[in-house]
């Protein structure tokens, strides 16, 4: 396997605190990249490093075999969009992305058909003479994304790119990415999991500065799905000990005398027998569900790994 980015031994210390300790990542050429974590995990940490504003107390990260010690080698080769990239409010939007093109290395005429076409692929060429503050919100996350399509660069980073966007808008940018990076390697952090399952194609979890899970999507959702059933009337003893004795069963979790989450291990038997097999033992004690919530697979992944509750509402 080919690796674009190489993650070694991070750590970074701010006084007292830990923001990454001990972080080792291995990230695929060409491949979508999923940071997952909770606020204050270390994944910001992790991409400022990367992007060469902070310096690690110990390791490297390694850009197509490249210390980021060393970034000025990877000019143009590496592209960051931090969660909070800003425009100068006043200067025409364009003007600001001919300067970040030269900063690649582009001369005046290539910058100025790089910014160009970055404006082309976001879908916003009118918006070029505008000033930044005349955008809107989502307009204007947009516009920021154009620094991942200026030049050819190899390996992007894009640090909560949906953030604050209504759902169509963080859509566009989905697709958007989706489209435009399928010869680069994209490192994408994002709170929405369903998003990330959708469009990536490895994720890791960090977790108070620690990596808690890695892998592919596909082994980390093929064989846990969590579930959350409200029923009509209580769930008695007699159907909870034989929900648990179903081999489709991992746990289950009572949050009311009604409610429960749970846990299914359906790698044997797929998604719809799994739960034929519960709605059966259910309706043989005479309890019927009244709302049946399928939660994303990977959601239930990160709630465990990060200790949190399922409750039937989507991670955003």
């Amino acid at each position: 396997m080919e690796l674009a980015v190489k993650v070694n031994n991070l750590t970074k210390k701010f006084a007292n605190q830990i923001a990454l300790d001990r972080v080792n990542l291995e990230i695929p050429k060409n491949s979508l990249y999923g940071l997952l974590g909770p606020n204050g995990a270390g994944k910001t940490t992790l991409f400022s490093i990367a992007a060469g504003f902070l310096k690690p107390t110990e390791g490297t990260i390694e850009v197509l075999g490249v210390d980021v010690a060393r970034i000025s080698e990877l000019r143009g080769q590496l592209a960051m969009l931090p969660q909070d990239a800003a425009f100068q409010g006043s200067i025409p939007v364009i003007d600001q992305l001919i300067m970040f093109s030269r900063l690649n290395g582009l001369d005046q005429n290539a910058a100025h058909n790089a910014a160009k076409d970055a404006l082309e692929i976001v879908g916003l060429p009118e918006v070029a003479r505008k000033s930044a503050r005349t955008l809107s919100h989502g307009m204007m996350k947009r516009v920021a994304l154009c620094q991942a399509f200026l030049g050819d660069a190899k390996v992007i980073f894009l640090d909560e790119p949906t953030a604050g966007l209504d759902p169509d808008n963080a859509r566009r940018i989905r697709e958007l990415v989706k489209e435009f990076t399928q010869d680069k390697t994209v490192i994408f952090s994002s709170h929405n999991l369903q998003e990330v399952q959708d469009i990536c194609d490895y994720v890791c979890v960090i977790d108070k500065g620690r990596v808690v899970e890695e892998g592919t999507m596909e082994s980390l959702t093929e064989s846990t799905f969590l579930v959350r059933i409200e029923l009509v009337s209580a769930l008695s003893q007699e159907a909870h000990a034989a929900l648990q004795a179903l081999p489709v069963v991992e746990s289950i979790e009572l949050t009311s005398d009604t409610e429960f989450n749970l846990r299914l291990n359906v790698s044997g038997t797929g998604k719809d027998e799994a739960m034929k097999q519960i709605y059966g033992t259910l309706t043989g004690f005479e309890i019927y569900p009244r709302s049946v919530f399928e939660g994303a697979s990977l959601e239930a992944r990160f709630l465990e790994v990060t200790g949190g509750t399922f409750d039937g509402a989507s991670s955003t």
